[in-house]
């Protein structure tokens, strides 16, 4: 007893030093691991899937404007490019549905116009444009760059040809970028002197996304680290460099692709290929433990779609009719049914361009993350 007693008493520098020194270090090493771990647990790793233009990019740009102070007036007008091909692209692509299916534009001079749409090829290099018909380039200083004012006369009156709703109804048939409405509706002030993309032209704004993107932002006690992979086929092998220790995937489908094709091959149903890949997804070995939400997206385009395109049609066992509610149900009824893992799912209706409702369903999402962290670690 003697001897434990004067062990405990004695001051440092004396017998007891090195076990008081062993404690300290000992402690140091628990309180470091303890540290570590809920540093760990504040690390939200969220992986961003889902097939071609299913939304996920521009869930990122949202994360941007709402976790990120937004764009400055330098990053808005990077998205210029973007936006010029995408009107171009886009008013090509109703000008080659005309000629598939050998219709004509109503008013005469839009027949004029959709040759001049196609012949019309847009300078990426110096944001200048030419028309081989001219056989001169457009000067950057007469228009600012960009889209003439010529081609955007052309676009606009083509877009409001009293034969384009006859060709929107046979979009199922022919390759049509979800914001081509939109562009074409902002072409005048897309088209202007000067302009400068707003928040809304960044969300429409569609570009192919290749390889892996990590987007990094703090969202109360989370530190987030997003990544957005390319949707396309080509692109879905680099998406195995992401799947370590994922804390939630949150995948996307694109609800108004029901009666469209991919990109990359044009026979293939986009809803039916997002279902493969869902599939695959939450059947797979390395999500074992990972939550998935499920965000089915592009509601409003599937509202405006719905009473005009059955989904009967490419469904043919649905029977909810125009009703967008019960048509909503059905899909997530489809994509349920694969989950053979018996995962938890927490769906959402999202429309991945309106910010108040992502705002919203990401509070959501977050809480979720919360909860399943709470419960892995014994809390709840």
């Amino acid at each position: 007893m003697g001897c434990v007693s004067s062990s405990e008493a004695s001051p440092a520098g004396g017998a007891g030093a090195p076990v008081s020194k062993d404690k300290e270090r000992s402690y140091a090493i628990d309180k470091q691991i303890d540290d570590d771990a809920k540093k760990f647990r504040r690390e939200v790793k969220i992986l961003l899937l889902g097939s071609g233009e299913s939304g996920k990019s521009t869930i990122v740009k949202q994360m941007k404007i709402i976790h990120q102070n937004g764009y400055s007036r330098d990053e808005l007008l990077l998205f210029r490019l973007t936006i010029y091909k995408n009107v171009v692209d886009s008013a090509q692509a109703l000008v080659l549905a005309l000629r598939k299916f050998k219709m004509d534009p109503t008013e005469a001079v839009n027949r004029a116009y959709a040759e001049k749409i196609l012949e019309y090829r847009l300078d990426a290099d110096s944001l200048t444009s030419s028309s081989p018909g001219s056989g001169l380039p457009s000067s950057s200083s007469s228009f600012g760059g960009g889209l003439s004012p010529d081609i955007v006369r052309s676009i606009d009156s083509l877009w409001h040809d009293p034969i384009i709703p006859t060709v929107l109804d046979r979009s199922s048939e022919f390759y049509l970028m979800d914001s081509a409405a939109y562009f074409f509706d902002e072409v005048k002030r897309v088209g202007s002197v000067g302009y400068i993309p707003n928040e809304a032209d960044v969300l429409h704004a569609r570009t192919k996304t290749t390889g892996i993107s990590e987007t990094k932002f703090k969202s109360g006690q989370l530190n987030i680290h997003m990544f957005d992979v390319g949707g396309q086929r080509s692109e879905r092998k680099k998406w195995i460099h992401c799947f370590e220790a994922v804390t939630s995937i949150i995948f996307c489908v694109a609800l108004s692709e029901y009666d469209q094709v991919l990109l990359e091959e044009t026979g293939q149903n986009r809803m039916n290929e997002s279902l493969v890949l869902f599939e695959s997804v939450i059947n797979s070995r390395w999500f074992l433990r990972t939550s998935i939400i499920l965000f089915l997206n592009k509601i409003d385009l599937f509202k405006a779609k719905l009473p005009k395109v059955p989904l009967d049609r490419y469904f043919p066992e649905y029977t909810g009719g125009a009703d967008v509610n019960k048509g909503a149900k059905y899909i997530l009824w489809r994509f349920t049914q694969l989950n053979r893992a018996r995962l938890s799912i927490y769906p959402h209706l999202t429309c991945a361009t309106d910010t108040s409702n992502i705002r919203l369903v990401f509070a959501a999402v977050k809480e979720t993350i919360l909860q399943n962290a709470l419960r892995d670690s014994g809390i709840l």
